[in-house]
Formats: C-alpha cells, sequence, structure tokens
C-alpha cells in the first residue's frame, strides 16, 4: 500500500499555514508564571499542531492511495464429458475422477486456486455428480468457455482431460489461447471391429407425392470378405433394402434409396443396417431421418427496380427456408414482368415505389389484393409515394437526402420471439443509408429496429412491422448486404441478421389466426433428454387472455401410444412441461371450454435421438498432442497424474499484479478530525491543571 499527496493549491501556501499556527501560539503562550517553561513550551505545540492541520485542510488536499494484491495463479481441470468417454469403463473414470480431485488439492496447498469445468456449459463446478452423457463434444467451445470465463484472471495452465473425439465446431488446435493447455488422453486408439450408419443425407422438406432420395454412408472395420443389408424404414415396415459387400477391411460405403411421400406431417424414417458378429457397438447400426413433407411451398415475390447487392442478400436469406419458392424481378431489365397470372403469399418491393413512381401499375394490383408487404427502401425510392400505399408509417424527407445509421433492436417488441441477447450484435454492424427526415408510426404499427446515429439512439424507426389485420413491414435502411458480410467477418455465421428477416417474413405473411386455444411446442424438434415445453395461450371473444381454465393434453407417439395430461395457465406461467418422452415424432391434441363452447387446438414435435458420440469409438490423441504443442503444453497419459502436478509447479510466470487507486480529501479523514480533536483537548486539560482557565 502506498500514499501519494496531490495539491490543488499553490504547495507554497504549506509554510504560510505552518506560519499562521506558529504566530497563533506564540501570541498565546508568553512566558507565564503559572507554569514551567516546559510546559509553556508543551500547550504552545499542541496549539501550534492543531491551527496548522486547520489551516492545512482549507487547501484541500487529495491523498492517493495504491493498493496492490498479487493475483493467485489459476489452474483449471477442463473435461471432455461426451458419452465416447464412458467407451474407456467406469473403473477408469471413477479413477480419473480420483485423480483429478487429488490434484485440486494438491495444488490448492501450493496457493493455487483449482476449478473444475466441462461440457455442461458451467466453470468451478464439482466433480460430484459428473455424469458422461453429453450426446456432442465441442472441445474448441470448452476451451473458450474457461477463456472467457477466466478473462481477467492470472490462468496459467488448463488441465483438459478428453479422447481426442470431436464432432461439433472446429478443432482446438486452429485456435489460440493465451494460456498453457495439458492434454491427457483417455481412450483406446486402437479401432475397433465395427459395422455403423456414419451419415446420412436427406432433404428436410419434401412435397407430397413426390419421390425423393435418402443416402447413407455406412462403415466397416474388420469385416473384410463380409456383407450386410442396410434398410430403409417406416413404422418397423421396410419401404427398400439393398446389400453391400466389404472387400476390404476398412472401408465406407455409399447406398442411395427412393421413396414416395403419402402423407402431409413428419414423416419418420430410420436408416438400418445388419448386425454382424463381433461388434463392438450395436448403437450406431441404425440412424434416425425426418422429412417434413408439405403440400406446397409458400411463394414470394421480390420485385426490385434495379440490380443491387441487397437483391442478393435477401435473395440469399430467403432460399435458408425450403418452404418459400421466390421470383425475382428486376424491373429496369424487364419493365412488362407477368407477375399477375400467379397467385403470391407474399410481395418483397426493393427501391420501390421509386421518385417517379414509375412501375405503380405492376405492384399496386398485388397490393390491391391484400398481399402481405415488405418494403426495402433504397437511394431511389419515392418516399412520398411510398406514404400513399403503406400502413406502416409515413414518411417526410427529401429526394437525395439520406443519414448514416446503425442499427439496435427494441427489446419492448414482442411479437416476434428474438433473443434479445443476440440481438445486440446489430449494434456492431455497419452503418447503413436511410431517408434524412420525419418518422410517423401509423397505428397498429411497432418498431423492431430503432436508428442509432454514432453513440446515440434515437426514436426514429428503422424496421417497423404493422401487427394489425393487414400485416407489412419497411426496412428503411439500404445496405442489408454489408450487415450479412460484417456478422460473417466478427461470428463465422449468418444467423442473427438471416433470423431477423425471415422471421419478419413469416409474421407478416402468417394467416391470421383465430382460434380461441392456441397451444404449441416452443421448438419443433428437441434432443431426447430435453423437456417438451408447450406454450397456452386462451382468449374470450374480443382476444383478451384468459387463465385459470382446464386444459386436456393429449400427445401420442407413432405406435399410437397416447399420453394424458391435465393442466392450466395463470398470468405468471402459461407454460406446461412433459419429460421423458423417447425420440420419434409426437402428434398432440388440446382441448378446452371456453364461454361454454369447446376449442381444439393441434399440432406435432419431433424428438431426436442424436447418435454422433456413438459413430466414431477410437481415441484421437493426435488432435491433444498438437493442441499441447501450439500451447507450449505437454501430453500425458492417464496414469501421470503426479507428473501433471510437478510440470504445473515447474511452469514459472511472472506474477500478475492487481492495483487499484483511491483518491480521497484530507478533509474526509476522520482520523484528521479526532487528532485535531485530541490535541485541543490534551491543550485543554492541562490548562486547566495548571490553572489556566
Amino acid at each position: 500500500m502506498k500514499f501519494d499527496f496531490l495539491f490543488q493549491t499553490s504547495p507554497w501556501f504549506i509554510p504560510l499555514c505552518l506560519l499562521v499556527g506558529g504566530l497563533y501560539a506564540f501570541a498565546l503562550y508568553q512566558k507565564n508564571a503559572n507554569w514551567s517553561k516546559t510546559q509553556n513550551l508543551l500547550m504552545s505545540a499542541f496549539r501550534f499542531l492543531s491551527v496548522s492541520l486547520l489551516c492545512l485542510l482549507l487547501l484541500n488536499f487529495l491523498i492517493r492511495q495504491i493498493t496492490q494484491t498479487v493475483q493467485k495463479k489459476t489452474v483449471v481441470l477442463a473435461i471432455d464429458n461426451s458419452q465416447s468417454m464412458a467407451v474407456s469403463g467406469q473403473k477408469n473414470l471413477s479413477d480419473l475422477l480420483v485423480n483429478l480431485n487429488k490434484l485440486k488439492e494438491d495444488l490448492t496447498e501450493q496457493e493455487y486456486n483449482v476449478s473444475f469445468s466441462s461440457l455442461n456449459d458451467e466453470t468451478n463446478q464439482n466433480l460430484e455428480g459428473l455424469k458422461f452423457d453429453k450426446k456432442m463434444t465441442n472441445l474448441s467451445s470448452l476451451l473458450s468457455g474457461v477463456k472467457n470465463a477466466y478473462e481477467g484472471e492470472n490462468l496459467t495452465d488448463v488441465v483438459m482431460i478428453s479422447d481426442g473425439i470431436a464432432n461439433q465446431g472446429i478443432s482446438p488446435a486452429s485456435e489460440n489461447f493465451n494460456f498453457v493447455v495439458h492434454t491427457v488422453g483417455l481412450g483406446d486408439t486402437i479401432p475397433k471391429k465395427d459395422l455403423a450408419v456414419k451419415s446420412v443425407y436427406a432433404n428436410k422438406v419434401a412435397y407430397l407425392g413426390n419421390k425423393f432420395p435418402v443416402q447413407a454412408d455406412i462403415s466397416s472395420f474388420g469385416f473384410s470378405g463380409k456383407s450386410a443389408n442396410v434398410y430403409l424404414k417406416q413404422g418397423g415396415k421396410i419401404l427398400d433394402k439393398q446389400n453391400l459387400v466389404f472387400k476390404q477391411n476398412d472401408e465406407v460405403k455409399t447406398v442411395s434409396f427412393n421413396t414416395t411421400t403419402t402423407q402431409i406431417g413428419v414423416q419418420h424414417l430410420v436408416v438400418e443396417v445388419d448386425v454382424l458378429g463381433g461388434e463392438f457397438s450395436l448403437r450406431n447400426n441404425r440412424q434416425d431421418v425426418y422429412i417434413e413433407v408439405i403440400d406446397g411451398k409458400e411463394k414470394i415475390l421480390l420485385l426490385a427496380l434495379s440490380p443491387h447487392p441487397d437483391v442478393k442478400a435477401l435473395k440469399s436469406i430467403i432460399e435458408k427456408n425450403e418452404n418459400y419458392e421466390l421470383d425475382i424481378k428486376v424491373l429496369t431489365e424487364n419493365p412488362n414482368p407477368d407477375v399477375l397470372s400467379k397467385p403470391y403469399d407474399l410481395l418483397i418491393l426493393h427501391q420501390l415505389p421509386d421518385y417517379f413512381n414509375s412501375y405503380s401499375n405492376i405492384f399496386k394490383p398485388i397490393i390491391d389484393k391484400g398481399t402481405p408487404t415488405m418494403f426495402v427502401l433504397g437511394n431511389q425510392s419515392g418516399t412520398t409515394y411510398l406514404n400513399q400505399i403503406n400502413q406502416v408509417m409515413q414518411i417526410n424527407s427529401q429526394a437525395g437526402q439520406s443519414d448514416k445509421v446503425t442499427g439496435t433492436y427494441n427489446q419492448a417488441f414482442k411479437s416476434l420471439n428474438l433473443e434479445a441477447e443476440k440481438m445486440q450484435l446489430i449494434n456492431k454492424l455497419p452503418q447503413i443509408s436511410v431517408p434524412f427526415g420525419e418518422f410517423k408510426l401509423l397505428p397498429n404499427s411497432e418498431v423492431l429496429l430503432y436508428q442509432k446515429v454514432g453513440s446515440v439512439q434515437t426514436q426514429k424507426p428503422l424496421f417497423v412491422v404493422n401487427t394489425g389485420s393487414k400485416k407489412s413491414a419497411i426496412f428503411t435502411g439500404e445496405g442489408l448486404w454489408s450487415w450479412r458480410l460484417e456478422e460473417y467477418q466478427l461470428t463465422e455465421k449468418q444467423e442473427v441478421v438471416d433470423n431477423l428477416v425471415l422471421k419478419v417474413l413469416q409474421f407478416i405473411s402468417a394467416k391470421d389466426d383465430k382460434r380461441k386455444l392456441r397451444v404449441y411446442p416452443i421448438n419443433t424438434e428437441f434432443l431426447l433428454g430435453e423437456k417438451v415445453v408447450f406454450e397456452t395461450e386462451i382468449y374470450n371473444a374480443i382476444y383478451e387472455k384468459l387463465y385459470n381454465l382446464p386444459i386436456k393434453l393429449e400427445v401420442k407417439d407413432e405406435k399410437g401410444v397416447t399420453r394424458d395430461f391435465s393442466y392450466s395457465t395463470s398470468p405468471d406461467n402459461s407454460k406446461f412441461e412433459i419429460s421423458s418422452l423417447p425420440a420419434g415424432v409426437y402428434r398432440f391434441r388440446a382441448s378446452t371450454m371456453v364461454l361454454g363452447k369447446s376449442e381444439l387446438s393441434s399440432g406435432e414435435f419431433v424428438i431426436r435421438d442424436i447418435q454422433l458420440e456413438n459413430l466414431n469409438l477410437t481415441a484421437d490423441f493426435d488432435v491433444l498432442r498438437q493442441l499441447s504443442a501450439k500451447t507450449g503444453g505437454k501430453f500425458f497419459k492417464n496414469n501421470q497424474f503426479e507428473a501433471i502436478k510437478q510440470t504445473i509447479l515447474n511452469h514459472k510466470v511472472p506474477e500478475k499484479i492487481d492495483a487499484t487507486e483511491d483518491l480521497k480529501e484530507m478533509i474526509n479523514l476522520r482520523w484528521i478530525f479526532f487528532l485535531i480533536l485530541a490535541l485541543l483537548t490534551i491543550e485543554w486539560v492541562f490548562r486547566k491543571y495548571l490553572g489556566g482557565y
């Protein structure tokens, strides 16, 4: 701890303060016959000190206190607790946990901070109750989570225990970490005799009555000269079969099936291969395939004034949804497209209407039919004509005048299920061009994104959705393409912007739901072991929400087995959860009585059993060695925990010191008050005792 004095006035006032104290004491304590010279000097010293301190307080000194602390070294023991780790056997896993606890105790005694981390997305957890049951392994995410959780701390070493089998994310050896990663290999690197359905490829969406392909890769190890049948099944019925002959000891063969859709809804298919004698694992001999069969695609017409990067960006976004069929017409290239002969479910106008309202005869008849429309503005948009045909907002601006803005998410917008945390990415995206002027929302319009000028969030809308009976939307910015590029630069994904646009398109094109009872799962797909969560909404005749009504829920699986549930909702909880459902396709039917009338709601959902951890059971220590070599760590076997401890203890790194600075005004220090009070009190007692008062 260190102290410094900072002057807010000239330091030459300090001798003046001392002079005032000295003159005061000199004037008060002349030679007096009532007490001795020593007593006189002592009391004058008390008066000198107290008066000088009071004068110094008037100068308002600042005292800077600097406190320094040395951070303890931190070690994180990161555990791959995926299903493939269990292949090494329960005894090895139990011994591993014992050794890890002992390593933690030994390092803690040496003044280290030690904590555990795993694929559970938790840090500083205990090993008690840790289950090796994760269905996916992402070692890169595990280490990145450790890096983020201990940012700012003196993290020196990470010990990662894994079999090296990763089926999600990128290789951890390709990333950079500011700490040493030691790796411990657990598992068997010798390939097992096994036959497996390695991967299955099929379209997520198929159309009723059409044939569609299902392709599967079958891997074989140790079955040279053997043959096996591969089946495509549905509901236990064999739809197709092929025979494979394996000529090599290690081989992957591809089979293709063609089948026909016969009913609307999610169809559950199974690709299965025969079980041969001596297989190490039978759990990877089949894979499930879920295909949504629909009656037809939703048709979207994108009319653009002229070629523009935003048109290509919109095309890329819309084509992510296989339920959409997109037609693009660029009017400067084709001034008279035939767009009235085909019924469209959604219209997107890019920079239309323009300054001169040149092509209103093409798009206005479509709008007049009540087709949901999204307007995307640009530097050629004519806001005067736009104001005449849209029900979203009015824009008062001059032609050619624009502003550069970024966007910020309006968390009060509840019509779409958007994750507020992910939407914070919008703040980091580049500036785009918007009309400069005044914006006035029309009835039933809600702001999804606000304009942000520099660091100032304005109340001007950037993305607005009308939630009335005739849904529509306006995106006032030009530069959607740059948002997608920047998002990829930041995250190596194009999810947030694309998801935002797709959800708006889905919302405005959705048919109005007039049902009084609406029960639906929060996701269409769940992983095996997850809770299936239903959201419930009940309305009266004027569409005000109702609560506390008894609801019956029937959930039927593919075998026809029905599970019955009963529940009710409240203003604080409109959800209902179901646990422990096996994998498969489920159809549900909910019913209740609303104002004496029976109301029904139905739908379907899928529970997937992901078998990624069973596809590859051969440990890969090379990945672990590469990671350790890149970060300056070492690779160890499962029985070398004493060597791990010594390696960590021998790792000499500079100490990390935290320094905190605290500025205080001298007049606010209590001890100075009590010091002055004590000096004056002692002086007064002396004078009283010696008869001075």
